[in-house]
């Protein structure tokens, strides 16, 4: 791995890029897995007091943020955003000097950040999900990544009321990333609540639906769809009554704002 740079000179190389309204970090995924070796062992040692806060864009986020004002005002207070879809990176390339240089969707970046952790000793908390999903998820990654260490997996389906609980089971756990998969809104607004009652954690990273692919057998598109920036028409063929309608009212919506506000 290349040498762990400060955080901030991630940052700054050449910067985040405005793709669709939203600051997105130009970052690739080998860098992002130097950023969070680098927050974790900041961390560890009490330097970073608190978790930075990582969430994934794509056109459904963009179309929310632009529509939603609550939920702008949760995107607005992230520390990290990456870009999750293939339109993001290609409206990069055809608006911006210096490009995305990659997609940076989180169903892969997961498998990146696994095998960093397992080389690096550190240690994964999957929150999310239906009963199972999460902890079947955990035993696909440990499996394929010898050394990795989730050290804890809980369902998504809990009363608010129980947050402090699952921020004392997270901390007890010595966690240095949680992976907070509650679905676009809920799992932002409570990675922010609960940041401060996570002190030693490096990364809250928000995931969505990621559990399911690795604990409960949902499929992706081929490699090509991806490429082509065609995921979505795969989901929404898989899940038409659930995805079919958000893509056709959101899709327009993220198309205009990556034609219209995205630059260096």
């Amino acid at each position: 791995m290349a040498r762990v740079l400060e955080t901030a000179e991630f940052y700054t190389q050449p910067g985040t890029l405005y793709v669709g309204g939203l600051p997105i970090v130009r970052l690739t995924s080998e860098q992002m897995c130097q950023v969070m070796v680098h927050d974790t062992a900041r961390a560890r040692t009490g330097l970073l007091k608190r978790p930075r806060v990582i969430t994934s864009a794509n056109g459904n986020t963009i179309a929310m943020y632009h529509s939603q004002s609550a939920f702008r005002a949760l995107i607005d207070q992230m520390d990290v955003i990456n870009a999750d879809g293939m339109p993001l990176v290609v409206a990069s390339r055809l608006f911006c000097t210096h490009p995305l240089p990659e997609r940076l969707a989180t169903t892969d970046f997961i498998l990146d950040a696994s095998r960093t952790a397992a080389r690096s000793d550190l240690r994964f908390y999957f929150l999310g999900a239906r009963p199972g999903v999460a902890a079947r998820a955990a035993d696909h990654l440990r499996a394929q990544f010898p050394g990795l260490q989730v050290v804890g997996t809980r369902h998504g389906y809990f009363e608010h009321g129980e947050l402090a609980g699952i921020c004392a089971e997270v901390r007890e756990s010595g966690a240095d990333v949680l992976w907070l998969g509650l679905g676009c809104g809920l799992q932002e607004a409570i990675a922010l609540e609960c940041r401060d009652q996570l002190p030693g954690l490096g990364w809250i990273h928000t995931c969505g639906g990621l559990f399911d692919y690795y604990g409960a057998g949902v499929s992706r598109a081929p490699v090509w769809m991806r490429k082509a920036a065609l995921e979505w028409a795969y989901r929404g063929a898989r899940e038409p009554l659930r995805l079919g309608w958000r893509y056709l009212t959101t899709n327009p919506s993220a198309f205009w704002h990556l034609a219209t506000k995205t630059h260096d």
